[in-house]
């Protein structure tokens, strides 16, 4: 009669252990993906930022577009253009 108990214990603790040991296995297993989200969210944030940067330099870009400035410099930098009268100096280096 004591080995049926005893069988019946033994059965009890391998089987509480198999639960235990699953439970622990997901555990880890859900901590690794959320480790994975986490580094996601930290890459798409890095993202939104830069992207929010850049869209604050287009609106500054924007504001200024019109103003006689920027006309000024553009045509100077892409057109080669210059005001009449204007002397420009080649560096022979370059």
């Amino acid at each position: 009669m004591k080995s049926i108990f005893r069988n019946k214990k033994i059965l009890k603790v391998i089987i509480i252990l198999i639960v235990l040991s699953y439970f622990i296995y997901i555990l880890i297993k859900q901590q690794a993906t959320l480790n994975s989200y986490k580094t996601e969210q930290d890459y798409v944030s890095s993202q939104i930022q830069n992207q929010q940067e850049y869209k604050n330099e287009l609106a500054d870009m924007e504001a200024n577009i019109n103003s006689d400035e920027y006309i000024e410099q553009i045509a100077r930098d892409k057109l080669d253009m210059y005001l009449p009268n204007e002397r420009v100096y080649v560096d022979a280096n370059k």
